[in-house]
């Protein structure tokens, strides 16, 4: 018989990811410009239409189906989830001697997964990219990267990252944040910046709608690092202990460099800082205790407000709503951290990290995962990217005019605040 707590549990957490992409288009659209909050909102709506239709035709199959035989990809078994109502029956019957819930469930619990991680990409490009340029960019991305990752990292005995290499993920370091997070730093560079870039103050439209989302992404998150447990027991408990743990520590870390910085704590602040505290924990979340969890929230807001406010200078790209400030570098430091401070008993693998054990093994193993993992979508985020540019004969951005405009006028003829003129 299946477990029916377990089997409810994952439900509920299903749910609560779910909840997290339309949470995210909140967050960035108060972010946004007000002539772009619906282009920006419609970009995470979007992708929840797309990648739920692609992930039941082949996500779930390219990143979960096979043995694991093979270190890279699933398999084409279970293309159109055709073999899913027989095995179900099947189960029911006789369920798996180790299943503590119906294997169906996996299938929208991981494409929860994608459409938050698909969704994340968006916000690196707020305010000039074509809406249809970017659904073909991001179809093809959840199946050619995001699945084939997801396989890489847990796709069990035989995977590239989590078999072989070794590295842990217990919920997305790889697989959603730093995959997320990079991709958006490779197309924010090619697309290029937005008109004014560097000369003009972009400042959020809608403070409330920022302070909306996070709400909305912390309550998710809860389902997302407590349900990558698979069953309703300590570890999971722990996880969700260690989520609100770091969120804490990270918004209050950004709330004290804010006020060192310029002097001033802000609502927008304290929105990203528990965003940041949630994704530095993801990789870690049923590896390491509470007081782990809270260095690694109050670590990753100065790191993360660095790299938002200084190195996107320095360097001179436009991640519009800083998907690889927060996502991509709170993810690294995440996983590398996670090599430091996971609990020996907790790792899935036979090392447990450096601070416990005094052996680097680990922490060696997170640091080549993540190289790994920067390769992989760096060089195939480029390949669909020019492919993509090519597809649409190089009309990736909108014009500048349209620009000018904004895109909720320029690409949907519609607008949030119907009494605006257009000026910001």
């Amino acid at each position: 018989m299946y477990d029916s707590g377990s089997t409810a549990f994952m439900l509920v957490c299903t749910m609560l990811v779910f909840l997290m992409t339309p949470g995210l288009a909140f967050f960035y659209g108060g972010l946004a410009r007000r002539k772009n909050v619906v282009n920006t909102m419609l970009m995470c709506f979007g992708i929840i239409g797309l990648v739920g239709a692609l992930w039941i035709v082949a996500g779930w199959s390219f990143a979960y189906d096979g043995d694991g035989s093979l270190p890279f990809f699933g398999g084409f078994d279970q293309l159109l989830a055709l073999p899913t109502v027989s095995t179900l029956l099947a189960q029911t019957a006789n369920p798996p001697a180790d299943a503590t819930y119906p294997g169906i469930v996996d299938i929208a619990f991981q494409m929860a997964f994608a459409m938050i991680t698909a969704a994340i990409v968006t916000g690196s490009l707020a305010g000039r990219v074509r809406f249809g340029a970017l659904a073909l960019f991001m179809g093809i991305w959840v199946l050619v990267v995001y699945a084939p990752l997801a396989h890489m990292v847990w796709g069990g005995e035989g995977s590239l990252i989590g078999s072989i290499i070794g590295a842990l993920d217990f919920a997305g370091g790889d697989v959603v944040h730093i995959s997320s997070g990079v991709t958006g730093l490779i197309l924010c560079l090619m697309v290029g910046s937005r008109r004014g870039f560097g000369v003009m103050s972009y400042r959020p439209h809608n403070v409330p709608f920022v302070a909306l989302g996070a709400g909305l992404l912390w309550f998710g998150w809860f389902g997302f690092n407590g349900g990558s447990a698979f069953a309703a027991d300590g570890i999971a408990a722990l996880a969700v202990l260690n989520t609100v743990t770091a969120s804490a520590a990270g918004l209050v870390s950004w709330l004290v460099v804010e006020r060192v910085r310029t002097g001033k704590p802000t609502l927008v602040g304290a929105s990203t800082g528990l965003v940041a505290g949630l994704v530095v924990v993801t990789p870690g979340a049923g590896f390491v205790e509470p007081w782990a969890a809270l260095v690694m929230g109050a670590m990753v807001s100065p790191v993360c407000y660095l790299a938002i406010s200084h190195l996107k200078a320095r360097i001179g790209y436009d991640d519009a709503l800083d998907a690889f400030g927060c996502h991509g570098v709170g993810g690294i430091l995440g996983g590398v951290l996670t090599g430091l401070f996971c609990v020996p008993e907790l790792s899935w693998t036979d090392h447990g990290g450096l601070l416990y054990t005094g052996d680097p093994a680990l922490l060696i193993d997170q640091v080549l995962g993540i190289v790994v993992t920067l390769a992989i979508v760096i060089v195939l985020d480029l390949l669909i990217a020019f492919a993509v540019r090519a597809i649409m004969g190089g009309k990736i951005r909108v014009d500048e005019a349209d620009e000018a405009l904004g895109l909720d006028i320029s690409e949907h003829g519609e607008s949030a605040y119907p009494a605006f003129s257009g000026l910001d």
